[in-house]
């Protein structure tokens, strides 16, 4: 069965059909063509312009190496992230790690605008809690989640891990009821000291994850809360793909692009 075509802006699968086989969005009324990238831009500039942008440049200093006005870079680049967004790995198996953390700029780091409003609710409410597994010798899964409690973190592991894999996990509380949905779970005492055993039972591969993130937060000097979700899943393709040299990278993203468009 053929894909419903969708609009590459909205994802929204309604739009009209215009002369020269183009379409037109029923809700962010934004014109494309099926077959090519979006943005209306060459498949040469794409590939300029995602080259300049997987060696860290702003956007900014890619609109001067390519040409392109800054703000079609950003524009390009917000696409980018959305359909990074909804690539997911597949579904774990084996060894897999599962930890939580904050993610929130340090208070050195904040701006004014920022320090002012954590004086006033609390340097701790502006933290925003993050779940992620890692499967050995694989890939990295994280989301947003609203909480780290039970409810919250175990339907989340049940629908990415397979049933019967190893889940290592801290002593964090949440992670009490994972032997009875029909895992092998190994714990790690961290405030005991505890980092490994002799069984490989550790999250260090989880913890390095957690940190090369915060360090291209923190790199960024404040991100808003609500676009926070589209540069986690930046930095998870980037760790998941960081095996590849660059030009590859560059074709993957380029494929990326392509089956957004195409739904």
């Amino acid at each position: 069965m053929a894909r419903r075509l969708k609009c590459p802006r909205c994802q929204s699968a309604r739009y009209w059909i215009l002369r020269r086989q183009h379409r037109r969005c029923a809700r962010c009324r934004y014109d494309w063509r099926p077959g090519r990238l979006p943005l209306r831009l060459t498949p040469r500039e794409w590939t300029q312009l995602l080259g300049w942008w997987m060696r860290g440049l702003s956007a900014q200093a890619i609109a001067s190496e390519t040409g392109v006005h800054r703000r079609r870079i950003l524009r390009a680049l917000t696409l980018l992230r959305q359909a990074m967004v909804r690539e997911v790995p597949p579904v774990f198996r084996g060894t897999v790690e599962v930890d939580e953390t904050d993610l929130g700029g340090a208070w050195k780091n904040l701006r004014g605008p920022q320090r002012m409003q954590r004086m006033r609710c609390g340097r701790g409410t502006s933290k925003t809690p993050v779940f992620g597994i890692l499967c050995r010798g694989g890939q990295v899964w994280a989301q947003i989640v609203p909480d780290v409690q039970t409810p919250t973190l175990l339907p989340l592991l049940r629908r990415r891990v397979r049933t019967g894999s190893i889940v290592c996990s801290d002593t964090w509380k949440s992670y009490t009821g994972i032997a009875a949905k029909g895992y092998v779970h190994r714990l790690v005492a961290h405030g005991s000291g505890q980092y490994s055993d002799r069984r490989g039972g550790h999250i260090n591969g989880l913890e390095g994850f957690w940190g090369y993130l915060k360090r291209r937060l923190a790199a960024k000097g404040g991100i808003r809360r609500e676009r926070l979700p589209l540069y986690l899943a930046e930095y998870v393709w980037r760790f998941n793909h960081r095996q590849l040299s660059r030009s590859q990278q560059v074709r993957t993203l380029i494929r990326l692009l392509q089956h957004s468009v195409h739904g």
